[in-house]
């Protein structure tokens, strides 16, 4: 895919929430919440195009939590009271869902007539919501049928964004890494061969324009130990465009993980931790980098932060500055790697 645009200056979408935001939503007027949402998203713009991002989001900054384009915008599913250790809300899938209309499109507009840049859209993916919401006893009579259900909706929003001019989409499940390792970790109410059949489903789109790529970040941390008929499996199985993977600690599975990757597809590494401040040495960044070019062609590969900043909106990983720091040096390293040809 290399004659292709592959949006070398990459992020997973969410961004830490400014506190004009966070007040605003505190006070509980839907009024001054909607006009806080649309300045932070419009200075979030400002600020992608100033550290020269080749995509745009919304940072998530209308959302809860990365899960809520998607748990916001459906029927079927009950929140609870109850939240996990990621901080996470837990949602019960009570009946199969069914969309109350576009997830995304009314935010995706305002990008578009912010900036000249494609936004990039950031969605959950049907296995994941699958797997974190089905409870046995509860509407759908299982978490496959509720991950196809969920996967019908998710590939018609792939649809409508792709038609408005969308050229980056990206699909979240962070439960498929720790399922490729040689003790893989309980797949939750989804099994590994059922979540590959349920993420196929969303990512089939029978007419790509040029440039439309379809991404899957499989999760942001690399298992300690990689079963490699796992990995090939996966990419396999799930006929995705790009993938984002995990690639800030220099481990010898996030090397194996790229190395499975079939040449035909793009990649997007994380070459910067988004969890701690502190800034990665740019020449071991380089060298992790030039090893990857020993068995890949760089002209198929994109770099990032390694996850999103702010997944949860109530748990920000970094401050506003060390994100912004954290993207100028993603920046750095691209123009180290492809110079000023994005």
């Amino acid at each position: 895919m290399a004659d292709t645009f592959n949006y070398r200056i990459d992020h997973h979408g969410s961004l830490v929430r400014p506190t004009e935001l966070t007040t605003a939503r505190a006070t509980g007027d839907p009024e001054a919440l909607k006009e806080a949402e649309l300045q932070a998203v419009k200075d979030a713009v400002v600020l992608q195009r100033k550290l020269r991002s080749t995509v745009v989001t919304d940072g998530d900054f209308p959302r809860e939590d990365f899960r809520s384009a998607v748990l916001d915008g459906v029927s079927g599913f009950r929140r609870t009271d109850e939240s996990d250790a990621d901080g996470l809300v837990r949602w019960v899938a009570e009946s199969l869902p069914k969309a109350n209309g576009p997830l995304l499109a009314d935010w995706v507009a305002r990008l578009a007539e912010l900036t000249v840049i494609a936004p990039k859209a950031v969605l959950p993916s049907p296995a994941y919501l699958a797997a974190t919401t089905f409870q046995p006893g509860h509407g759908p009579s299982s978490a496959r049928e509720l991950g196809e259900a969920l996967a019908e909706i998710v590939v018609a929003e792939i649809e409508a964004l792709v038609a408005q001019g969308v050229r980056l989409i990206q699909l979240n499940n962070p439960l498929l890494l720790g399922q490729l390792a040689t003790d893989p970790a309980a797949p939750g109410a989804l099994s590994f061969e059922d979540a590959l059949a349920v993420d196929a489903l969303a990512v089939r789109l029978d007419e790509r324009p040029e440039g439309v790529r379809i991404a899957v970040a499989p999760g942001p941390v690399a298992p300690a130990t990689l079963d490699r008929s796992r990995a090939e499996k996966l990419y396999g199985a799930i006929g995705a465009d790009r993938w984002i993977l995990p690639f800030d600690q220099g481990t010898p599975t996030e090397l194996a993980l790229v190395k499975a990757l079939p040449d035909e597809r793009d990649f997007c590494l994380g070459v910067v931790d988004a969890t701690v401040p502190g800034l990665e040495d740019i020449d071991t960044v380089m060298a992790r980098i030039d090893t990857v070019g020993e068995f890949k062609d760089l002209e198929d590969g994109a770099v990032a932060p390694s996850r999103g900043f702010a997944d949860v909106a109530s748990r920000p990983l970094l401050s506003a500055e060390q994100q912004r720091r954290k993207i100028e040096l993603v920046e750095t390293v691209a123009r180290y790697v492809w110079g000023n040809e994005f």
